[in-house]
């Protein structure tokens, strides 16, 4: 059994964390630099955007995880170090000064940065804040560094999960930051993760690389995808189970724990979208294959005219069928069920590809709530997918309208 947890980076055994604002961030009252730290080297692995505009941290991030082990993540919010001349630079220098001050090597930190893009990036907050951010490290710090990395986020965003592998108890928790230009098609925004699981780099990166397909990927509040986007997950092994083996019943276990932790912070991000009042969940049944169900999914949570619609509480149920006919989903449009879920309850808006008869004033009510799900059966197979998505409102204009100045 799955406990979930209210808590994040610093719940699994061997993590320490802190946030601090280095002056990255002209609102003093913000934190901008965070740390994520193991006891020492450990298992590492990690997802980044497929934007063939990388920003420089992904790039040295990506070379420092060739061994597969890292000692911590450090992240700044405030400025996405991204097509920066000296972007490299600054990244392996702020690598460099941590490891100095934690005694570890530079090659075994993971970077990242989120913020505005294009503009420079100087190394003084990081020589301010670096020294802090060690000496503040605690196992209490993991609020700290969840705030210190958001952007246009209004909400710390973690998630924490526990259960038993192998008779003992192991422990998944994560931190994630996302509001806007979300998505992802490879991982997510940014997205921290820590565990007490003893696995090997090469399972570890097997676990995330399957995990991300239904968790991260399907997610979309804007359709932009990101040049910062990463997952990242560290393993101190300090759970004591034995090491767990990619495909095996233990695997599947830890796979189903961090997908806990993951889905958590999928529903966080979309409901946080810029602007967002309402969190979307499209759940497909009934498809022919399971790329198609996720096709599927994320084009209803991604379109305009559906985000807008649930804006107004409008059961425009046609927005629904269009999505899914530019989905390239196989879909036969006559088979097409199309139902809207909330705490308020469940209406019925489409069956057999046609409308049907339904109360105007329910359907008001069911969309009125702040979490709604699209329910779709396709009947066409037996695979499905679920993707998370928010209402488009007139905010996300006026918040990325002067996001830059």
């Amino acid at each position: 059994m799955i406990k979930i947890y209210d808590d994040g980076v610093t719940f699994p055994k061997g993590f320490t964390a802190s946030g601090v604002h280095a002056g990255i961030r002209k609102n003093k009252l913000k934190r901008d630099l965070a740390l994520i730290a193991a006891e020492k080297s450990v298992p590492a692995a990690a997802v980044y955007t497929l934007n063939t505009v990388k920003g420089a941290p992904l790039i040295v991030t990506k070379r420092h995880l060739e061994n597969g082990y890292a000692r911590a993540i450090i992240c700044n919010s405030g400025n996405a170090n991204t097509c920066n001349a000296d972007g490299e630079e600054i990244a392996e220098k702020t690598s460099e000064l941590l490891g100095r001050c934690l005694g570890a090597d530079a090659g075994d930190v993971i970077v990242a940065s989120t913020g505005v893009i294009g503009q420079r990036l100087s190394m003084e907050p990081f020589e301010r804040g670096i020294p802090e951010l060690v000496n503040t490290l605690s196992a209490e710090g993991g609020k700290d560094a969840a705030e210190a990395i958001m952007t246009t986020d209004t909400r710390l965003k973690q998630a924490a999960a526990e259960c038993l592998i192998g008779g003992r108890p192991v422990r998944v928790g994560g931190i994630a930051k996302g509001s806007g230009m979300i998505n992802p098609n490879m991982a997510t925004m940014l997205v921290f993760v820590t565990t007490d699981a003893a696995i090997s780099p090469e399972t570890l990166q097997k676990a995330v690389s399957l995990d991300v397909r239904d968790s991260f990927n399907m997610i979309t509040v804007d359709g932009d995808t990101s040049t910062n986007d990463m997952f990242a997950v560290m393993a101190s092994g300090q759970a004591g189970n034995d090491e767990i083996k990619a495909m095996t019943p233990e695997f599947e276990k830890f796979s189903k724990l961090l997908s806990t932790v993951t889905r958590t912070l999928c529903k966080k991000i979309a409901a946080d979208g810029e602007g967002a009042t309402k969190l979307l969940e499209c759940r497909i049944s009934g498809a022919a294959t399971k790329e198609l169900a996720r096709k599927a999914a994320k084009a209803v949570v991604g379109s305009a005219l559906v985000k807008a619609a649930m804006f107004g509480s409008d059961a425009n149920w046609g927005r629904v069928l269009c999505a899914l006919g530019y989905s390239d989903t196989a879909l036969d449009a006559g088979k097409a069920d199309v139902a809207f879920v909330s705490a308020a309850g469940k209406i019925d808006v489409c069956a057999s590809g046609s409308g049907i008869d339904f109360s105007e004033e329910t359907a008001k009510s069911v969309l009125s709530e702040n979490e709604i799900v699209i329910d779709v059966d396709l009947h066409c197979g037996i695979f499905g997918a679920v993707a998370w998505g928010c209402d488009l409102t007139y905010d996300y204009v006026k918040i990325n309208g002067d996001y830059r100045t």
